[in-house]
C-alpha cells in the first residue's frame, strides 16, 4: 500500500504536534508516558520555589512542581506538584517548602503520615508548610546581632566622646600627677617587700618553730575537747542538781531555826549567851596577864597567899 506525499505530510505533522505537546508537556513536569497523581498545596510564600523544582519524599525524588498560581484575592499561592511513585501517604501529609542554599533554590517534600484507609488520591490537596532555609536562617541570626553592634557602636562614640570632655588640659595634668603617685606607691610596695622579704629570710627558722608550737598547740586543745567531748555531762548535771537540791535544803534549814547553825542565826538568847561567854573570857585572860600570882602558887617557906581582890572591871 502507497502512501500518497500528502498523507505523508499529514502523518509527519502529526507526529510533530505529538511530540511538540509531549515535550511541552515534560518540560512542565508533567509525563505521558507515566501514571502521575496531581496534588495540590496552598501557602501564603512559597519563597522562591519555581516550576520544576523537585518534589521528595524521605530525601528521594518523586516528583516535580508543575505549577504555581495565585489562589485567592488575598495572595495565596496554589502550587500544582505531581508524585510518579505508587508510594501510598495520607491526605494530612505535608507538603514543606525547604531549602534555599547560596547556590541551590527551594524544594518540596512530602512529609507522610501513615494513616489506614485515609489515603491521598490524584486531585487532593495537602497541608502546605514553610520550613526556613540557609538564607532566612543566618538573617534571622545576623539582624539581632547587627542591631547590638549597631548600639555597642553608638555607645562606644558616645563613651569616646564623654571621655573627650572629660581629658581636657587640667584633667590631664591631674591624671599625670595621679599616675606618678601611683609609680611612687608601687616602688615604696617593691620597697617594703624586699624588707618583708628580708625579714622572712631572716627569721624562717623561728617562723618554723612558731608554727610547730601552733600546731602542736591544735593537737593539744583537740585532746582537751575530745576529753571534755567524753566527759558524761548528763551524769554530771544530775550530781550538780543533787548539790544544789542540798544546799537549798540547808538554806531552808538555817532560815527556819534548825540545828546550831540555825539556832544561831535565829536564837537572840543564844546570841547574847555567847557573846557573854565570850566577854568574860576575855577578862579572864587579861586578869590572868595582869594578876598571874593569883592563878599560880609558888611558896617555898610556906607564904601565905594574898587576898583576892575582885576586879573592878568584871562582870556580875
Amino acid at each position: 500500500m502507497k502512501f500518497t506525499r500528502e498523507v505523508k505530510t499529514g502523518i509527519l505533522a502529526i507526529c510533530a504536534i505529538a511530540l511538540l505537546i509531549f515535550g511541552y508537556t515534560f518540560l512542565k513536569g508533567k509525563n505521558l508516558l507515566e501514571n502521575e497523581r496531581t496534588f495540590y498545596a496552598v501557602y501564603n510564600n512559597v519563597e522562591g520555589l519555581i516550576a520544576s523544582s523537585p518534589v521528595t519524599i524521605n530525601g528521594m525524588i518523586v516528583g516535580q512542581v508543575v505549577s504555581i498560581d495565585f489562589a485567592d484575592a488575598k495572595g495565596n499561592l496554589v502550587v500544582e506538584f505531581n508524585v510518579d511513585s505508587d508510594f501510598t501517604f495520607s491526605k494530612n501529609s505535608e507538603a514543606k517548602v525547604y531549602g534555599g542554599g547560596l547556590i541551590g533554590g527551594k524544594s518540596l517534600a512530602i512529609i507522610p503520615k501513615y494513616e489506614q484507609g485515609n489515603d491521598a488520591k490524584d486531585g487532593d490537596t495537602l497541608q502546605g508548610r514553610i520550613e526556613a532555609g540557609l538564607l532566612e536562617l543566618v538573617n534571622d541570626r545576623l539582624t539581632p546581632l547587627q542591631e547590638k553592634l549597631e548600639a555597642a557602636i553608638t555607645d562606644a562614640d558616645t563613651l569616646l566622646n564623654s571621655v573627650n570632655g572629660i581629658l581636657n588640659v587640667d584633667n590631664k595634668n591631674n591624671l599625670n600627677s595621679i599616675f606618678k603617685d601611683l609609680s611612687a606607691t608601687v616602688k615604696n610596695f617593691k620597697v617594703a617587700s624586699s624588707s618583708l622579704n628580708s625579714v622572712l629570710s631572716g627569721n624562717q627558722d623561728k617562723l618554723n618553730n612558731t608554727i610547730s608550737n601552733l600546731d602542736k598547740m591544735s593537737a593539744n586543745l583537740s585532746k582537751v575537747s575530745d576529753s571534755i567531748s567524753q566527759i558524761n555531762v548528763a551524769n554530771l548535771g544530775k550530781k550538780l542538781e543533787k548539790v544544789l537540791i542540798s544546799f537549798d535544803k540547808i538554806s531552808n534549814d538555817l532560815n527556819s531555826g534548825k540545828g546550831t547553825a540555825g539556832k544561831l542565826l535565829k536564837d537572840n538568847k543564844l546570841y547574847d549567851n555567847l557573846e557573854r561567854t565570850s566577854k568574860q573570857l576575855e577578862l579572864l585572860l587579861q586578869d590572868l596577864r595582869l594578876n598571874p600570882k593569883r592563878y599560880v602558887h609558888i611558896s617555898v617557906f610556906g607564904k601565905k597567899n594574898a587576898p583576892y581582890e575582885k576586879p573592878t572591871d568584871s562582870i556580875d
